[in-house]
């Protein structure tokens, strides 16, 4: 792979490794091509783009288990043209209401296992799809659903990702869950690369969805789609899926066995809430994330700081840039651990948070000089005029492991939609009989100790997720749709992005192609929650020239591949010159841009 060498000693290939995808009525990218494709098909329906979002999605739980699955959670921004306006789809799971702290204690248990049942909460990714194309799509549930029946019924073929994920599981599949080995071992091995592999009990689980919405179709269309939500969260899917959970005891991370703690009436009082979302207004760019039950705040917070350096004097990939944003990022995530968590249950200072005026007191904490190795939450109460609640105990943790995936998708009249489908993982918990999908584990995110800590357990709560879609506005008009996996990287990666585009003025594929870089420094998400001081993780492309001089500043540094971070999908919309863009990260194997 050829390219050149960039200004500050970093090759960057560019749009050499893809080009920008042109289009004129709808462009899509997401985490497999063939799902992408399931995108572009639905315009040939008469559907926009939320109907292509949510068909790609639908799709992406067939072709990626190890990234997202049926049993996961869908977080989601749109753009509806109609209205204009952006709303948030508040796709994130909730736990159950036997789930407390007192019972974990009671079992000897300071974290939440990390997979198993006892992580498991209610699947929200099909109340979260259903509800966009209910509200903003213009089809039927069979018909963006088409696709995904295919795709699992006929089968496709196995690539790389997939079958790594599989050999690494095989042997606690055999071991432990035999309803898993069933389905990912066809005839007791890993499949091939290549192979032809099927899911045909996921099949039959869309068919049913599809068989309660005609069933309905007579009552109209959102009453057909209401049918075929209530027949997973009301009906014998959800009855299947608890009484698979509370009868099935299986070994968790940290040695305990069990069986999970889902009742009927969790499914049938969960319900997906549609919300404003939270914004900021950089440089002219309205960028848009949802609420803190998310990590999308920290995005605006990462702004919010940074506005007020002048990021092109510092140079694209240079040692002052690579340090003045990793240092903005660790005030940002220190806040995220002092003050996310579910606004249901706790007051998050947002207002205070995202204040122009916190941001500029905050700023001043930055050393130019030296690497901050301490966890530096702030006080956002006096910016909105409340006194500061007591202090929390401090956190510490460490990396976990997880796989996301990513769904964007924009059409010529401006409608939007951005997704970060994630959770229901091949290895978080084991397959449902008949149903050919695992439940999400999303509730290990949750602290058990301090109690009192916004992103405490309690029955019904959500947990804090790393799950961050972004959507911009610029002048009030539709712009950019983008977002990465990568658990608590998704904010520091897909901020390089945008300020690659915004900064410095690269193209959508050289802005993903540029060398990345994140912060380990602030507790992770995921079990068992251990941070790393001063740890900075950097591409090898960075030139070995900065790599010293940001060790110098006190940074420790961790040097990686230079194609393994950041898996960004991004697409942008120029009205005036009715062209839509849309461009894929190079890195892994199946990030794909489509268009027509």
């Amino acid at each position: 792979m050829s390219g050149q060498v960039h200004s500050h000693g970093f090759e960057l290939v560019g749009s050499a490794t893809r080009p920008v995808i042109r289009g004129r009525h709808l462009v899509v990218a997401c985490g497999h091509y063939l799902a992408a494709l399931a995108g572009v098909r639905m315009r040939d329906l008469g559907g926009n783009a939320i109907d292509a979002g949510v068909a790609m999605a639908f799709a992406q739980a067939v072709l990626e288990p190890q990234s997202y699955g049926f049993g996961g959670e869908c977080p989601i921004l749109i753009y509806a043209a109609y209205e204009g306006r952006v709303v948030a789809i508040n796709g994130n799971t909730r736990a159950p209401a036997a789930a407390t702290i007192e019972w974990f204690r009671e079992r000897g248990m300071t974290l939440i296992p990390g997979d198993g049942f006892l992580p498991a909460g209610v699947p929200a990714a099909p109340d979260a799809l259903i509800t966009a194309l209910e509200r903003y799509g213009r089809l039927t549930l069979g018909e963006v659903l088409a696709p995904a029946i295919e795709l699992a019924a006929q089968g496709f073929p196995v690539y790389e990702g997939m079958r790594e994920s599989i050999a690494a599981a095989a042997d606690r599949f055999r071991r432990e869950w035999p309803t898993s080995a069933a389905l990912f071992l066809p005839g007791g091995r890993v499949p091939e690369v290549g192979e032809t592999w099927r899911n045909p009990h996921l099949a039959r689980t869309f068919e049913r969805l599809v068989a309660a919405e005609h069933d309905a179709r007579h009552l109209g269309r959102r009453a057909a789609l209401r049918a075929a939500r209530d027949r997973f969260y009301r009906g014998d899917i959800a009855r299947q899926i608890v009484a698979f959970q509370r009868e099935t005891k299986v070994r968790g991370a940290g040695g305990g066995v069990f069986g999970g703690l889902l009742s009927e009436e969790d499914f049938a009082s969960f319900e997906t809430r549609v919300e404003a979302p939270v914004t900021l207004n950089y440089r002219g760019y309205d960028v848009y994330k949802c609420g803190p039950w998310s990590q999308g705040p920290v995005f605006l917070q990462q702004l919010a700081l940074l506005e007020g350096f002048d990021l092109a004097s510092l140079g694209q990939g240079s040692a002052d840039y690579i340090h003045l944003v990793v240092e903005a990022a660790k005030l940002a995530f220190a806040d995220r651990e002092r003050y996310y968590g579910d606004p249901q249950f706790v007051h998050v200072p947002l207002r205070g948070l995202l204040s122009r005026a916190y941001a500029a007191q905050r700023r001043a904490l930055i050393d130019m000089r030296r690497a901050s190795l301490e966890m530096r939450p702030g006080d956002p109460y006096p910016y909105e005029g409340r006194e500061r609640a007591a202090d929390l105990h401090a956190l510490h943790g460490r990396p976990g492991d997880a796989g996301t995936t990513g769904t964007r998708a924009i059409d010529e009249e401006g409608n939007m939609f951005s997704a970060t489908p994630s959770g229901g993982w091949l290895y978080s918990s084991p397959v449902i009989p008949d149903l050919g999908f695992c439940l999400g584990t999303r509730c290990q995110i949750f602290w058990l100790d301090p109690p009192d800590h916004p992103n405490a357990l309690r029955p019904r709560k959500q947990p804090r997720t790393t799950l961050s879609p972004s959507l911009v506005l610029k002048e009030g008009r539709p712009y950019m749709v983008f977002g990465t996996p990568g658990i608590d990287n998704q904010d520091q990666w897909t901020l390089q992005f945008f300020l690659n585009v915004v900064d410095f003025g690269m193209d959508l594929q050289d802005a993903i192609d540029a060398p990345a870089f994140h912060s380990t420094h602030f507790p992770r998400s995921f079990y068992p929650k251990q941070a790393s001081p001063g740890e900075l993780v950097v591409e090898a492309r960075v030139a070995a020239a900065v790599r010293e001089e940001l060790a110098r500043r006190g940074h420790v540094l961790t040097v990686v591949p230079g194609w393994s971070l950041n898996f960004t999908t991004a697409v942008a919309i120029d009205p005036q010159r009715g062209v839509i863009e849309g461009a894929a990260s190079s890195r892994g194997e199946r990030n794909y841009a489509l268009g027509w």
